[in-house]
């Protein structure tokens, strides 16, 4: 390594060795710092274009070469050419062979700067940077410039460097940087053996270019969201052992008491179930079967699709919420056969579960959990806004509901601060799967009927485009940027016509909380073009890895109130 050391050095005085003060060499050790300086940069700038294939899949093998690109380019390369650079001096000043040629060996003895002196001796000579700093004896400089070099240039090398990792890990978790950081640290300390002198004009070369390495780096960009929403490859697992042969039960008799309903048991794939809706029996309590066994409470809420009761069930003793649906047809009932079957398989604690589809002697009615709570937009029009850890609960909580309901091939297409319930514990609850539908089906929509809030709907559907997992993700950014910030992302209009023009023709966000922690994220999930929106699951990942970063659970109440003095 000397020999490359030596390479490097003499390719350093010809790019820039001018014949001026403090002298050639001393030029050509601060340009070979300069490009010892571009080994960090390299490494930093194929990490990205790594991660331009494999996003954040941090497996052994990619985890194994991202820490030896650092470990190389960060400490071997470098520290290997600092002391060789060091040695090389150091031989040409003790006139034993260097690696240097004759005639550039000779023009080490010219003399340039009367501090200097002869550029060998200078460079070659003296005390190395241990002993400058622990035992100053006979140095060149002041005490205080060599302070000042070895401390302020290699942590301002540094800074710059972690930069360059960060950079290189954007759209991911940033510890990877620790590939490129740590070994810089250790490659520092490693260069207290070279000479002072040489050691000051290369960290005056390093420093500069490690702020240049920042641009090359930052022009790869980060891995796109296609690739970071990749899903992992699934490992096969171990085929169990068959379970020992049993004979059929005997068929169930024709009068049992609970028939079954649309509540179906899981399908074995995701959506076939959502999208295949069959003819359901009538459950107990039909028309057919003499009467209703739900006796109504108190009327709920009243939409375009149905109204909404607080009811007993008097068989089972618990309170209900029951659905019925406005004037009920075969295009309605089927629809709602569809959203029983579908919602029955979502199995998530966030989600308001399906118990139940009864006919009514007014309609078909979907049987779901009573939730008792306030509606978030009660809570923040009431209260104010929630802070960043509240609304980091509330983003991965109905996150979650939501891809276990995309999971199923079910979407919301309805997702708002007045469909999420906030029970007296302060957890949230995604509601009102009214306008749900299976991914795919394109019968479901009465003619004329608006799909959504225009004030949350997603741009592509209020364009007419279908709806997918892109569009409730888009939705649920907005009602947690209402919760952060008490408005609409798209700020409020005078009618709901006019705020359905303004999301069809993608209007930008300008209500979004800038002080936010989660403003980086809300803003990539608002984007009017679905495909560059992050998944779900990814912005659960990035929203739970704040939230354990900033030492708070994940699972806690989302009712934290900002204070009204403090805006958002």
């Amino acid at each position: 390594m000397s020999g490359l050391a030596s390479a490097l050095l003499s390719l350093a005085h010809t790019l820039f060795g001018p014949g001026f003060c403090p002298g050639d060499w001393v030029w050509a050790t601060t340009t070979a710092g300069a490009l010892v300086a571009l080994f960090p940069a390299a490494g930093a700038l194929v990490v990205a274009l790594v991660r331009k294939g494999t996003g954040n899949r941090y497996d052994a093998t990619t985890l194994t070469v991202f820490g030896l690109i650092g470990v190389v380019s960060v400490l071997v390369l470098p520290w290997l050419m600092a002391t060789g650079i060091s040695g090389t001096f150091r031989a040409v000043n003790s006139g034993v062979a260097s690696g240097l040629s004759a005639s550039e060996a000779a023009t080490l003895s010219t003399n340039y700067c009367s501090f200097v002196g002869v550029q060998k001796a200078y460079l070659g000579g003296g005390s190395n940077v241990f002993e400058t700093l622990f035992y100053p004896r006979g140095i060149k400089l002041s005490y205080a410039l060599y302070v000042l070099a070895f401390t302020v240039l290699p942590a301002g090398s540094l800074l710059f460097v972690m930069l360059q990792a960060r950079t290189a890990f954007r759209r991911g978790p940033k510890w990877p940087s620790r590939f490129f950081w740590i070994p810089f640290v250790v490659m520092a300390l490693a260069t207290a053996g070279m000479s002072a002198n040489t050691a000051v004009h290369f960290w005056l070369g390093f420093l500069p270019f490690s702020i240049l390495g920042l641009i090359p780096v930052a022009l790869v960009g980060p891995p796109p969201w296609s690739v970071i929403n990749r899903p992992e490859p699934r490992r096969d697992e171990p085929p169990a052992q068959p379970p020992p042969r049993r004979e059929p039960p005997p068929p169930a008799p024709v009068n049992k008491p609970y028939p079954a309903t649309a509540l179906a048991p899981e399908p074995p794939a995701a959506g076939l179930l959502a999208a295949a809706p069959g003819m359901i029996p009538p459950p107990p309590g039909s028309r057919g079967a003499g009467g209703s066994r739900y006796r109504r409470v108190r009327q709920l809420g009243h939409g375009g699709f149905g109204t909404v009761w607080e009811a007993v069930d008097t068989q089972l003793n618990r309170t209900v919420a029951l659905k019925i649906a406005h004037a009920p047809d075969r295009d309605t009932e089927e629809r709602m056969q569809r959203e029983a079957r579908a919602l029955a398989a979502v199995n998530h604690p966030n989600c308001v579960r399906v118990y139940d589809l009864a006919e009514e002697p007014d309609g078909l009615a979907l049987v779901m959990e009573y939730l008792q709570g306030r509606p978030l937009a009660e809570v923040v029009d009431g209260q104010g806004p929630i802070d960043d850890v509240a609304a980091g609960r509330l983003w991965s909580t109905m996150a979650g509901a939501l891809v276990a309901a995309h999971e199923k091939g079910v979407l919301h297409r309805d997702v708002k601060p007045s469909n999420v319930i906030l029970d007296p514990a302060g957890l949230a609850h995604l509601i009102d799967f009214g306008i749900a539908r299976s991914q795919g089906d394109a019968k479901m929509t009465a003619t004329g009927m608006m799909i959504g809030t225009p004030d949350f709907v997603a741009p592509e559907q209020a364009m007419g485009a279908p709806a997918s997992p892109a569009s409730d993700a888009w939705q649920l950014a907005a009602t947690v940027s209402y919760a952060l910030s008490g408005q609409p992302p798209r700020g409020t209009r005078e009618t709901p016509m006019a705020a359905l023009m303004a999301a069809a023709r993608a209007e930008p966000v300008t209500h979004l909380p800038r002080r936010s922690a989660h403003a980086r994220i809300l803003a990539a999930s608002l984007d009017p073009e679905p495909r560059r929106r992050p998944t779900l699951n990814s912005v659960r990942r990035e929203v739970d890895g704040w939230l354990s970063r900033s030492g708070k659970s994940l699972d806690g109440p989302v009712t934290q109130i900002v204070p009204r003095s403090q805006p958002r």
